[in-house]
């Protein structure tokens, strides 16, 4: 390793810029990662969303209040994954967010979202709290 940035730390970088943007709601930044035919699916509700225009517009019309953290990032070459906690009008949902990339952009992206449960007291036993290290975003 000789310490110089190569293509996957640039693209680290667009990505964690990616998601500050998204936290500040700065929309151009938020979508310039994205290839023009981008498409975004949420396998949960079971929509797609195809091209850069419909991925921005469905974000923009969200009615919620929403904050970004990103809990870490990880990735190379051409699949990234963002673990991101989203929190709407104050309650935290933790995100998934798969990226595929061509030529520098998000071609597409795959999201995630589960909602926060407690633990079932029967396994009490063989569990330990998760330390609040790693529960906080980078």
């Amino acid at each position: 390793m000789n310490g110089a940035i190569g293509p996957e730390d640039d693209f680290q970088a667009r990505l964690r810029e990616h998601w500050e943007a998204s936290e500040r709601g700065d929309v151009a930044a938020e979508h310039a990662i994205y290839a023009a035919d981008a498409i975004l699916d949420y396998p949960q509700s079971g929509e797609r969303f195809t091209g850069r225009s419909k991925i921005q517009a469905q974000r923009g019309g969200h009615p919620a209040e929403r904050h970004f953290a990103v809990r870490r990032i990880f990735g190379g070459g051409d699949l990234w994954v963002s673990e991101c906690v989203i929190t709407y009008d104050g309650v935290p949902t933790y995100s998934l967010s798969v990226m595929e990339i061509t030529d520098g952009l998000v071609t597409h992206e795959t999201q995630y979202f589960a909602d926060p449960f407690p633990a079932p007291p029967g396994r009490a036993a063989l569990a330990e709290p998760i330390p609040a290290r790693d529960q906080q975003a980078d």
